[in-house]
């Protein structure tokens, strides 16, 4: 089969397509021989099949995982066995073609040829129904695994991407994720991090458990550890004032991903900014003016917060936050007496309420 390069195997990662029984993968960077061996395991496992994982250092190794992969078992039907061939076995060789090692005792290079004679025969001739995936920690794989491989084996090649290539591989990691980059963000993160690809899936890792659905990433979400992660203290109250409830709706869910405690959210965020607009509907029902409104709430004239208390008001009506605050009472009294036990979602449920007519 042709050989992949490790950006091909990422895009690839969610295709339908049968994966073959036997798969190769080497290559200098590191990193991307991980990630492309994590994807495929976890697409296998998903598939039903039972993991196996050896250290190959010796003869001995190859034997062990060989008779793993090639015996039946009552209990796992369909099984993978990885066998990760250690760089320290294979010695300094780099260019591929030498069957030994230059330079490593005899002994270590008798038994690692053995090994892996018995290895390019399974590779060659095995029809399935398990995989064997074979994980070179070095840069090329040995002329033997090469040729076995290229009848019906898949090959994956790790080399060290080149600097224009790395937004590639980034938007192909954010892809992998769910995630959709704005324009300019994948350069922005190969810049940022100087081409370090780990530190790449890292950050979109992080940026994929708090980002909202069917959006498009910018750069401010990568800024300084914590910078756009957690909502600023009122900031969801601010978006309750102002009518946006999905977005506090997907605020409370990430504060609540980063560790914020249900209680404080509600205390702090949701109960003031509901008596806020609940005053405010009252006073404008008297056709008060925004200053005194203002300095009933506590508040300057001139303050944002108290705008948006009677920009609430007026969006949301008397009735509705009233009933928003019964609920929010209710609420409160469940949370405390541990009756109610999924709190984000009673938490939403009430904001969702001042949606209703």
């Amino acid at each position: 089969m042709p050989a992949q390069t490790a950006l091909q195997a990422i895009r690839s990662a969610d295709s339908r397509a049968a994966l073959p029984a036997s798969i190769v993968i080497f290559g200098a960077q590191a990193f991307l021989r991980e990630y492309v061996l994590g994807k495929i395991s976890a697409r296998l496992i998903d598939g039903g099949f039972q993991y196996r994982s050896f250290q190959i250092a010796s003869n001995a190794d190859f034997d062990r995982a060989l008779d793993e992969f090639a015996a039946p078992d009552l209990f796992a039907k369909k099984r993978v066995v990885v066998c990760r061939v250690l760089k320290s076995r294979r010695g300094a060789q780099t260019d591929g073609r030498a069957e030994t090692d230059d330079g490593a005792d005899d002994e270590a290079g008798t038994v690692s040829a053995v090994g892996e004679s018995a290895l390019a025969h399974t590779i060659e001739s095995y029809p399935g129904p398990n995989h064997l995936v074979a994980l070179y920690d070095r840069d090329a794989a040995p002329a033997k695994i090469r040729r076995a491989a290229e009848k019906s084996a898949l090959v994956i090649g790790c080399a060290r991407p080149y600097d224009n290539q790395i937004p590639e591989y980034t938007d192909a990691l954010a892809r992998a994720l769910g995630l959709r980059l704005a324009p300019g963000v994948s350069e922005y993160l190969a810049e940022k991090y100087a081409g370090d690809l780990a530190s790449i899936s890292n950050a979109l890792s992080k940026a994929a458990i708090i980002a909202e659905s069917g959006g498009a990433l910018s750069e401010s979400e990568f800024g300084d550890p914590g910078a756009q992660r957690m909502p600023d203290v009122f900031e969801i109250a601010d978006n309750i004032a102002r009518g946006r409830v999905a977005a506090a709706l997907a605020q409370i869910d990430r504060a609540s991903a980063l560790g914020r405690d249900s209680f404080e959210i509600l205390a702090v965020e949701i109960v003031p900014v509901l008596r806020r607009m609940m005053i405010a509907a009252s006073m404008l029902s008297r056709r008060r003016q925004s200053g005194e409104i203002a300095a009933a709430l506590g508040l300057s004239p001139y303050s944002s917060m108290a705008a948006r208390a009677i920009e609430g008001a007026r969006r949301y009506g008397a009735d509705r936050l009233t009933r928003a605050y019964q609920s929010v009472v209710v609420l409160d009294e469940g949370m405390k007496n541990g009756a109610i036990k999924n709190r984000e979602n009673a938490i939403g449920a009430v904001l969702m309420s001042l949606m209703d007519s």
